[in-house]
């Protein structure tokens, strides 16, 4: 660390240093339930050039690189856990170009997506991921962690929108990836495999991002049910009539407590509720609207249409509120956000059901139901109980890849999911990615100790769902 704090004085400046232990603590943390651990040093970036010096510093002195934007990320993927310099990119936050001719917008990773929504959105133009966190979190986070949002149903992930990048590698060399246009298939697909990576094998720098044009009409709808299962009954009816809607919101009976405690009238008999919201051209915002009040007439006990656009973002707002108004329901929060295949939803949520009684841990349940993205959040006040989550967590993994789904839609692996990795992929896959890791980072000095497990799961075979599970490669 003399070292390294030597190379960066002399490459940037004390200005653009922090390695007073107040100052680097304010870096040591994300949104998640990981253990806060404060950098030796952290560099305040403002250009590329301040990236590729610092890690240059970090590499000739050997020591951990950890990128960070916003610092919103939910599975400790910025937490510095081996200590070494943070490089935050906040600072990068210049919107360099939107083009409505070529429908694309040029950002730096510190620009707070809800920033570009409103830019994008002034031109007529539509960026459609929108994870929950978009008024805090910024670009290179979204695109380390691949973010999605509710409305990734009918539109996708931050990858489906990512072009083009601009990135660090870990010797200081600047690199650019992707394409401006909309067709390309020139070499490998880099930007793909760096979307996602979770800084673990380069810095972005910039980023080429694809838009698209903004829906005229949106028109939002609540169902309410009598129970949770009933909801997600009404989700697979849905989906099989061939309904598209922008996003289908799943919370139950736990999570709609919390929402009335928001401030949002619901009405008393109901114990789960579906949010679902239509776009495109008002005749067929109308017609979509029309077809789901007819497939969940069966189930529903109450249909409702949000009468205007302000009404429409209470709504949304109480949404959005919905983690730290759960995390303000118990000493302790942990939040999870499994996928599976559409039609198990009803599988999983009375798999939750079972996991809760049986364990005594409390588990709520809302998400993305329109792509089987639910974040299941065990709650729980006293620290004897800890057990008890670990089993309940345990057994909510292994019933999500019984059910041939996956460990995380949209908060990353990191450090909370990187010792469950193996249940879901076998072992061959995971020694392919670290060979990828190591080509990249040959030393593993970028963002170390995340995704891949540090310590060997022992071989297992349960039963869930009906199904017999190996740990190992279940999916």
């Amino acid at each position: 660390m003399d070292k390294l704090r030597s190379l960066l004085d002399r490459a940037l400046g004390p200005s653009k240093v922090l390695t007073s232990p107040d100052a680097c603590l304010a870096y040591a943390g994300d949104d998640s339930d990981q253990e806060p651990v404060a950098p030796d040093a952290v560099v305040l970036a403002s250009s590329a050039d301040d990236i590729a010096k610092a890690v240059r510093a970090a590499s000739e002195a050997e020591v951990p690189i950890v990128p960070r934007a916003g610092g919103s990320g939910k599975s400790g993927g910025c937490v510095p856990v081996a200590g070494g310099v943070v490089i935050a990119t906040l600072g990068m936050n210049a919107i360099q170009e939107i083009s409505r001719e070529e429908q694309v917008a040029v950002v730096q990773p510190g620009v707070i997506l809800g920033d570009l929504h409103a830019a994008v959105e002034a031109e007529g133009m539509f960026f459609p991921p929108d994870p929950n966190s978009l008024r805090m979190c910024a670009l290179g986070g979204n695109i380390a962690e691949n973010a999605a949002g509710p409305r990734a149903f009918k539109y996708g992930s931050t990858r489906d929108y990512v072009l083009g990048l601009e990135v660090v590698l870990v010797d200081g060399t600047q690199l650019r990836t992707g394409k401006r246009t909309v067709k390309g298939v020139t070499g490998y697909d880099v930007t793909s495999l760096l979307v996602g990576s979770e800084g673990t094998l380069a810095i972005t720098t910039a980023a080429t991002l694809r838009l698209i044009p903004k829906p005229h009409a949106v028109t939002t709808l609540l169902a309410l049910f009598p129970d949770v299962q009933a909801s997600g009954r009404a989700v697979s009816a849905m989906i099989a009539a061939g309904v598209r809607p922008r996003c289908i919101e799943l919370l139950d009976e736990g999570t709609l407590d919390a929402v009335r405690v928001r401030g949002v009238a619901v009405d008393e008999r109901a114990r789960a509720m579906l949010i679902i919201e239509v776009d495109g051209e008002p005749s067929d915002c109308d017609a979509q609207a029309e077809r789901i009040g007819e497939v969940c007439a069966a189930e529903a006990i109450d249909i409702l249409v949000a009468q205007d656009a302000a009404q429409r973002d209470r709504l949304w707002e109480a949404r959005r509120q919905l983690s730290p108004a759960t995390r303000a329901m118990a000493r302790f929060k942990i939040s999870e956000d499994v996928v599976v295949p559409r039609d198990r939803i009803p599988a999983l949520l009375e798999e939750t059901r079972a996991i809760e009684r049986e364990t005594g841990v409390r588990m709520i349940t809302y998400g993305h139901a329109g792509d089987g993205n639910l974040h299941v959040n065990l709650l729980w006040n006293d620290e004897e109980l800890l057990p008890r989550v670990e089993e309940a967590l345990n057994r909510l993994f292994l019933s999500v890849v019984g059910m041939r789904g996956t460990l995380t839609g949209e908060h990353g692996v990191g450090t909370s999911k990187a010792d469950f990795l193996a249940m879901e992929q076998q072992p061959e896959l995971i020694a392919l990615q670290k060979r990828i890791k190591g080509v990249f980072d040959p030393k593993g000095l970028l963002n170390p100790h995340k995704i891949f497990p540090r310590r060997q799961l022992e071989a297992a075979s349960v039963t869930v769902a009906g199904r017999a599970v190996s740990l190992h490669g279940a999916c």
